[in-house]
């Protein structure tokens, strides 16, 4: 681990160096800065940093202040983002939420780990990014929503389907967030104080300061519930702040559903900002217990929230509102505090990869995503431009009685390409137009673009060794059944 810290940390300067070096011609000067250079850092890269992993559910990317939002209140967030480096084309490869967070936890997709709808359980047996990093000599903690057990969304999960964590205050899944349930180690119902995201918080505080002084790293994954619907359960205080009238629709929300739009935009920003303010509490713990130098900090969500652009809600959907997530990624000791903003197109299954090659532990070779974590530390991109975004089978609110349909796609750094089972469907220039307002599928003028563009689905299918079957074909490889409403049977 020693050696590869020195080896990051030298690619991370070897350019400035070289460039330096080269025209002023100075090479015992080269060697001294070397020398300085690896010596300055191996204090701090020798020692593995703890992760701070915060995922929120259905924030949609567009919905910070960083990212030029002139409604939502995230002073926070945008504090963090301005020392963090910012992938701007974070995207979840299959817009929902169990079927990312088993990416996330897997380094794999869907069609691979098989937790490609709601409510299924993924393996005990998985080699696990929480896995990995207990074996790395980590201790490992979760606290908040889980949604990869299967097993009902209010019954206990006992220690052995809980992936290796050590520590755990975990629900499978609510979204009653000022009636909030959890279990630890004995199958005893617990309740968090008031509004869960708040009770949480206070929780993972506590593990950090607690942790503070700890001879092993830490990766404490927080998932919190909001700011999934419903829209208006937020503290009265942050819904106060937030008048519907006032707020900003995107563009390509229809005239007829603006008003309904607001309303759920103002509770949606709520739940935004109490969140953010939870954020700035962890951050402060941070810096008070001396953590904050050493800790990748990793802020996220599994999907997006449509609220009626395009005249469409919730997840599932191939549009930017569905499929585009924030990603930031703060470590001072590892990657400096200065912000940068990478283009490269993360997909839900580089986390994993990504996350142990900052940490140092060895990548499994049943990942399947990307390692970015040279990337972050001034190597060249390994990314070819280009992710796949997929929906195997449409249920639950986007089942096919809610015009729910099976897609492949890609989201490349300017462009959204997407296929169903008929053929072409959408082409979006996202530099050009934003909204993705216009579909240029079938125009004559887009031809070659819309080609090329094919080419490359194609050629990501195959490598993923994605057939692109219907639907049912994957329900009845895994055994699934949905019922009578488009989802998998579960016991609240």
């Amino acid at each position: 681990m020693f050696f590869a810290s020195i080896e990051h940390s030298w690619k991370y300067n070897r350019k400035m160096l070289s460039t330096f070096l080269t025209r002023f011609n100075v090479p015992l000067l080269w060697l001294f800065l070397f020398l300085i250079s690896a010596g300055s850092t191996s204090c701090a890269a020798t020692q593995p940093p703890n992760v701070l992993f915060i995922i929120a559910d259905q924030w949609r990317a567009e919905a910070m202040g960083y990212n030029g939002n002139p409604d939502v209140k995230t002073p926070h967030l945008d504090h963090l983002q301005s020392e963090s480096v910012d992938f701007v084309n974070a995207v979840s490869s299959v817009p929902v939420c169990s079927p990312t967070r088993a990416s996330l936890m897997t380094g794999q997709r869907a069609l691979t780990h098989g937790v490609f709808v709601n409510d299924v359980p993924l393996s005990p047996k998985a080699i696990t990014l929480s896995k990995v990093l207990h074996q790395a000599g980590y201790d490992t903690a979760c606290i908040g929503k889980w949604h990869l057990d299967g097993h009902g969304r209010s019954q206990f999960i006992p220690r052995e389907r809980r992936q290796n964590f050590d520590y755990w205050k975990v629900l499978e899944c609510t979204h009653q967030y000022n009636n909030s349930f959890y279990f630890a180690d004995l199958p005893f119902k617990l309740k968090w104080d008031g509004y869960d995201v708040f009770a949480q918080t206070h929780d993972a505080s506590q593990y950090l300061r607690n942790h503070s002084h700890a001879k092993k790293p830490f990766f404490l994954y927080l998932s919190w519930g909001p700011p999934h619907d419903p829209y208006q359960t937020a503290p009265a205080t942050y819904r106060s702040q937030y008048q519907a009238a006032k707020i900003k629709t995107r563009l390509n929300v229809p005239p007829g559903m603006r008003a309904s739009a607001q309303t759920n935009l103002a509770g949606y920003y709520s739940h935004c900002t109490a969140i953010d303010s939870c954020v700035g509490t962890l951050l402060q713990t941070l810096k008070d217990t001396g953590l904050e130098t050493n800790t990748l900090v990793i802020f996220t969500s599994d999907h997006g929230d449509m609220l009626h652009s395009h005249g469409l809600v919730k997840k599932q959907h191939p549009f930017d509102e569905s499929i585009r997530v924030p990603l930031l990624m703060r470590w001072p000791a590892g990657l400096g505090t200065q912000p940068r903003k990478l283009d490269a197109p993360f997909n839900s299954p580089d986390f994993m990869p990504t996350i142990l090659g900052l940490c140092g532990a060895p990548v499994p070779n049943t990942v399947e995503g990307i390692d970015y974590s040279a990337y972050l530390q001034g190597d060249v991109n390994p990314s070819d431009g280009a992710t796949l975004i997929s929906c195997p089978v449409p249920f639950g609110e986007y089942s096919r009685q809610h015009g729910g349909r099976e897609y492949r796609g890609i989201r490349t750094t300017r462009y959204t390409y997407v296929r169903d089972l008929n053929g072409p469907w959408l082409l979006f220039d996202n530099l050009e137009d934003p909204a993705q307002m216009d579909n240029l599928v079938g125009q004559p003028e887009c031809a070659q673009l819309e080609e090329d563009l094919e080419k490359i689905l194609l050629q990501k299918l195959a490598e993923a060794n994605d057939q692109f079957l219907p639907g049912q074909a994957y329900l009845d490889r895994w055994g699934y059944k949905l019922n009578a409403n488009g989802i998998i049977p579960y016991t609240p």
